[in-house]
């Protein structure tokens, strides 16, 4: 089933090329199906890029899925044209003044791990949306600065500064298999980990309302839950591409940086990456899709609360 997008969005080219079901907009509107209504809140630097990674992974589904691009109005990006903005993006307050509900809700990593919540330009609008999901918004899937971000705030673990940035590509176990949320996963399977910090372990797994369902013995927990998965937790990449990692290692090598180790298992034999996760990051999409907003949001989107 498709992803529906802007008609002139540039991922959708780029999605058509790999022979993926994308969807216009006047197409999914001629359709007597409600779309699910699902939020993408992108503060990655390069909105582009991440805007693939995850509509690539979000059009495995098959349901029938319609995005909003949403960025924060407190922090402006400075690595995506001003005009891509302006077409294709929404502020949270632009997109919500209306009323306006997600069917579900995805928050993407930021490069801001190496700082103290409240010195992040925009941590008190983050706050607000975090607040404002817990009644709008079925589930919400966490990623990476996203989920150290929602750990803290919902529940106050502590953020943990690693001493080198953890890099690559990790072997995990599944846990708790029973969780629809890892239905049909290996026992192992791997997943691309990029950040310079990490939670406090020890107090996530004291918490009575998580389920802990993959990690790793070099990269820690990978995902976790809420009970009933209103909040989903993914502590690394899931969602980069094959080159994602070597961008920027190379990026962060060029600048200098000493808290910065070659990406471990990913590089072939012959020094190229080895794309090795894509299959287990489909699912886990498709599962949180599925099983986490399909299956449990009203079909009146407005009773949600």
């Amino acid at each position: 089933m498709p992803v529906i997008v802007p008609s002139a969005l540039p991922a959708k080219a780029a999605l058509e090329e790999e022979n993926i079901f994308v969807m216009t907009e006047g197409r999914a509107k001629a359709q007597e199906i409600r779309p699910l209504s699902i939020g993408l809140l992108n503060l990655m630097p390069n909105k582009e890029e991440t805007e693939l990674e995850l509509l690539r992974l979000i059009s495995n589904s098959p349901l029938q899925i319609e995005i909003t691009l949403l960025q924060t109005a407190s922090y402006k990006a400075t690595h995506t044209a001003e005009e891509h903005l302006r077409e294709f993006y929404l502020t949270f307050d632009e997109a919500v003044k209306n009323g306006k509900k997600f069917d579900g809700l995805i928050v993407t990593g930021a490069p801001v791990e190496q700082m103290e919540f409240r010195d992040v330009k925009y941590w008190d609008e983050i706050v607000r949306i975090m607040d404002w999901a817990e009644h709008n918004v079925y589930s919400t899937l966490y990623i990476c600065w996203g989920a150290i971000a929602a750990m803290h705030y919902f529940y106050g673990v502590d953020k943990v500064a690693l001493p080198v940035k953890l890099s690559g590509v990790y072997r995990h176990r599944s846990l708790n298999r029973s969780n629809p949320i890892v239905r049909n996963f290996d026992e192992y399977f791997n997943a691309p980990h990029s950040r310079h910090s990490g939670i406090d372990e020890d107090a996530a797994r004291k918490i009575k309302e998580l389920d802990i369902l993959a990690e790793s013995d070099e990269a820690g927990i990978y995902l976790a839950a809420s009970k009933g998965g209103r909040r989903v937790f993914v502590f690394g990449h899931g969602e980069y591409d094959k080159f994602t990692l070597d961008g920027e290692y190379r990026r962060d090598t060029a600048l200098g940086r000493s808290d910065v180790a070659k990406p471990v298992n990913y590089y072939g034999e012959d020094g190229s990456p080895v794309l090795s996760w894509r299959a287990h990051s489909a699912l886990l999409m498709s599962n949180w899709l599925n099983y986490c907003v399909y299956q449990a949001t009203p079909f009146d989107i407005d009773s949600i609360k």
